[in-house]
C-alpha cells in the first residue's frame, strides 16, 4: 500500500503541476500543547490502550536487549544488527513518541552526499543554521532546527535520548545541535542528517539512526543521482517501516530536463510501491549571498510544511501512520530474531549430537573389545598361560595353600605372583583400550565441530578440547582398580551365600575373581578356548569345573555378566565426564533455550496492544 494513500485530502499544494495530499485521522485536542507553552502530559497509565501499548513495547525492548546470539552463525550477525536497530528505534522514537503523540512533528532531512540537504534546510527556515559546503562529509554532528516554542521538547532529549544536546556547532557525531528559527512554524522541526552514503562509517550509522526516529522523512536527491542504489535501499526501509515520506528532486537542469527526469523518477517510485509519495522538483539555480535558495524556489515545499504544521489533524495522521508502521515492522524484526534464536538451538543440538555420537562410538568400541576377547591376547595371554600352565590357578583355588604359596614365592623371588601379574596385564590392556577409545572420541568430536562454524569458534576459544583430558590416564587407572576390586567383592558377596564355600574356600576369592575377570573378556565361553590357549586347556577346564562346583554353572555366568555390566557402566561414566568438556564449552557460550518463545510472546502482546490502541483510527 502506498504511504501517501493513508492520508486524506486535508492538505493540498501543487509542485511542478502535481497535486500533493496528506491524510488525517481524528484530531487530538491537545496537539498544539507544546507550541502553546502548556506543560507536557503525564505518561498514559497502563490501564489505557496507549499505556498498555507502551508497556508492551517496553517488555519487548527489554526482551530484545537481553538477547545474545552466542554462536557465530550466518543468521546471528544479521540478527544482532536487527536487535540493535529495534532497541534503538524503541528508545529513540517509539517510546518517547507514544508518551506524546501530540508533540511537534520531526522531519528528518536525509539523502546522498552533495544532494543539498543543508542548503534546503537553511532555505526553508530562511537562515544558515546548518553548515553547507563543498568539502565532504559536510555534516558531522546533526542539526535540529525548530520554532522557539518547541525548544523545550527537543532540548530535553525526549526523542533520540542518547544524543547529547548542544546549542552550538559540534564535531562530535554523538551530539545534536538544537537551534531555533522564528521563521519556522510551531509544531514542526527539521533535522539535517549526515549523508546516507558517507565515506565515514559513523556518519552512515548515525544517518540510519536519525531516519528511524523521523515522524516524516524528507528525502533529497539530485537529477544526477536519483537512480543510485543506496538511496533506494533507504527508501525501501522507510516504506517497510511505514514511515511517512516526502521527496525532493534537487538541482534539475533547465532546458526541459525536468520533463524527462520527473516522469522517470515517478515510474521508479511506482515500481517500489512509493507512488503516492509527495514529490517536489527544484531547478538548479544560483544561491543568494547567504547560500540560500530563493523563497520562490522553495515556496511550494515551504507552504506544504506550513500547512502541515498548522493542521493538528494532518500532523496527527503523519505521526500515527509512522508509529503504527514502525510497530508493525517490529513484528517482522521479531521473526528474524526468533529464527536466529532457533538457529542457535539447532546448531547447539547438532554440536551436542556430534559429541554424543563420538563418545557413543567410543563406548561401543570398548564394549566390542570387551566381548570379542581381543584383550585376551599378547601380554594378557602370556600371563594367563603362565598362570594356568604352572597349575597356580588350581592351587590358588585351593584356598589357604594357594595363598601361602603365593606369599612365599613373592618373598623369595621378589616378583609378584602369577595371579598378580595376570591381573596387572588385564589392567594394562584395558587401559590401552580405554585410552585409545577416548582419544578417538575427542578427535572425532573436534573434527565434527571444526566442520561447523559455531563449533569451530568454540574450539578456538578452548584450545586442547580435541585432546583427551590431562588426567585421563590417572582416571583410567583408578577406574580399573576400582572395577577389579568390585569383581572380588562380587565373588565375596556371592560366596557369602554359600555355606560350603564359607567353610572350605574362604581364601579362594582372589583366584575366583581372576577367572571371573577372564570371563568378562570372552565372547562365547566362560574361559577362552582355542589354539591360542590350548596348552593350558586341561587346567582351565578343571578350574572351570571347580568354580561350577562352588557356585553352580548359572551363578558363574551371572557373576561374569554382572562384572561386565559394571565395567561398561564405569566406562560410560568415564566417557560422559570426557564429553562433558565439550558440553561445558557449549553451555559456557550462554545459549538461551527459551528466548525465541519469549520474543514471540512479547511480539504477540505488542500486536494485541497495538490493535487495542487503534492507531489507524479505524474504530
Amino acid at each position: 500500500m502506498a504511504l501517501a494513500g493513508r492520508i486524506v485530502h486535508a492538505l493540498s499544494v501543487t509542485t511542478q503541476g502535481e497535486s500533493v495530499s496528506a491524510r488525517s485521522t481524528a484530531a487530538d485536542p491537545s496537539a498544539d500543547a507544546l507550541s502553546s507553552g502548556r506543560p507536557p502530559r503525564a505518561r498514559a497509565p497502563e490501564t489505557t490502550p496507549a499505556g498498555a501499548l507502551a508497556a508492551a513495547l517496553v517488555e519487548l525492548r527489554d526482551t530484545v536487549r537481553a538477547v545474545r546470539f552466542a554462536l557465530p552463525l550466518p543468521s546471528a550477525e544479521r540478527a544482532g544488527t536487527v536487535a540493535k536497530g529495534m532497541v534503538g528505534q524503541l528508545d529513540d522514537y517509539l517510546l518517547p513518541r507514544l508518551d506524546r503523540l501530540d508533540a511537534p512533528l520531526l522531519v528528518v532531512v536525509g539523502g546522498s552526499t552533495g544532494a543539498g540537504k543543508s542548503t534546503l534546510v537553511n532555505s526553508l527556515v530562511r537562515t544558515p543554521v546548518s553548515p553547507a559546503g563543498v568539502l565532504r562529509p559536510t555534516t558531522r554532528a546533526p542539526v535540529l532546527v525548530c520554532h522557539p516554542a518547541d525548544m523545550t521538547w527537543f532540548s530535553q532529549a525526549n526523542l533520540l535520548p542518547t544524543l547529547m544536546r548542544t546549542s552550538g556547532p559540534s564535531s562530535d557525531p554523538r551530539s545534536l545541535q538544537v537551534v531555533s528559527a522564528p521563521a519556522l512554524s510551531p509544531g514542526l522541526a527539521f533535522l539535517d542528517a549526515p549523508d546516507i552514503d558517507s565515506v565515514v562509517d559513523a556518519n552512515r550509522q548515525l544517518a540510519g539512526q536519525l531516519l528511524a526516529a523521523a515522524d516524516l522523512w524528507l528525502f533529497v536527491t539530485t537529477a544526477a543521482r536519483y537512480a543510485d542504489a543506496v538511496p533506494w535501499g533507504m527508501l525501501r526501509t522507510a516504506r517497510n517501516r511505514g514511515t511517512a515520506v516526502a521527496l525532493v528532486l534537487d538541482r534539475v537542469p533547465g532546458g526541459g530536463a525536468a520533463d524527462e527526469i520527473a516522469p522517470h523518477l515517478k515510474s521508479m517510485l511506482q515500481e517500489h510501491d512509493l507512488g503516492g509519495v509527495p514529490l517536489f522538483v527544484l531547478a538548479e539555480s544560483r544561491l543568494d549571498s547567504q547560500g540560500l535558495l530563493t523563497e520562490a524556489q522553495v515556496g511550494p515545499l515551504h507552504d506544504w510544511f506550513t500547512r502541515l504544521a498548522r493542521d493538528a489533524d494532518a500532523r496527527a495522521a503523519v505521526v500515527r501512520q509512522t508509529v503504527a508502521g514502525a510497530i508493525d515492522a517490529l513484528t517482522v524484526d521479531v521473526v528474524v530474531l526468533s529464527a536466529a534464536a532457533d538457529d542457535q538451538l539447532s546448531a547447539a543440538r547438532v554440536l551436542q549430537e556430534a559429541v554424543r555420537g563420538a563418545y557413543r562410538a567410543a563406548t561401543e568400541s570398548v564394549e566390542k573389545g570387551i566381548h570379542d576377547g581381543a584383550l585376551l591376547r599378547g601380554e594378557v595371554l602370556a600371563r594367563w598361560q603362565e598362570l594356568v600352565g604352572t597349575g597356580d590357578i588350581m592351587r590358588a583355588l585351593q584356598a589357604r595353600v594357594g595363598k601361602v604359596r603365593d606369599r612365599l614365592v613373592a618373598a623369595i623371588t621378589g616378583r609378584p605372583a602369577p595371579g598378580a601379574r595376570f591381573q596387572e596385564a588385564i589392567g594394562t590392556g584395558l587401559a590401552v583400550l580405554l585410552k585409545g577409545a577416548a582419544t578417538d572420541a575427542a578427535e572425532n568430536a573436534a573434527t565434527a565441530w571444526r566442520a561447523h562454524p559455531a563449533g569451530a569458534a568454540l574450539l578456538d576459544a578452548a584450545p586442547g578440547l580435541g585432546d583427551p583430558s590431562d588426567d585421563l590416564d590417572e582416571r583410567i587407572g583408578r577406574l580399573i582398580r576400582d572395577w577389579q576390586r568390585s569383581v572380588l567383592e562380587l565373588v565375596r558377596t556371592e560366596a557369602a551365600d554359600k555355606r560350603v564355600i564359607a567353610r572350605a574356600s574362604a581364601y579362594a576369592v582372589n583366584a575366583t575373581g581372576l577367572l571371573v575377570m577372564v570371563s568378562v573378556f570372552a565372547a562365547t565361553a566362560f574361559i577362552p578356548t582355542g589354539a591360542e590357549i590350548a596348552v593350558a586347556g586341561g587346567t582351565t577346564v578343571a578350574a572351570q569345573k571347580v568354580l561350577e562346583a562352588i557356585f553352580g554353572d548359572q551363578a558363574v555366568r551371572s557373576l561374569a555378566e554382572r562384572a561386565r555390566r559394571d565395567l561398561v557402566e564405569r566406562v560410560t561414566a568415564l566417557f560422559e565426564e570426557e564429553s562433558g568438556r565439550f558440553r561445558s564449552a557449549l553451555e559456557g557460550a550462554g545459549i538461551d533455550e527459551d528466548v525465541a518463545a519469549r520474543l514471540r510472546g512479547a511480539s504477540t502482546t505488542v500486536h494485541n496492544a497495538r490493535l487495542a490502541a487503534d492507531l489507524d483510527g479505524t474504530s
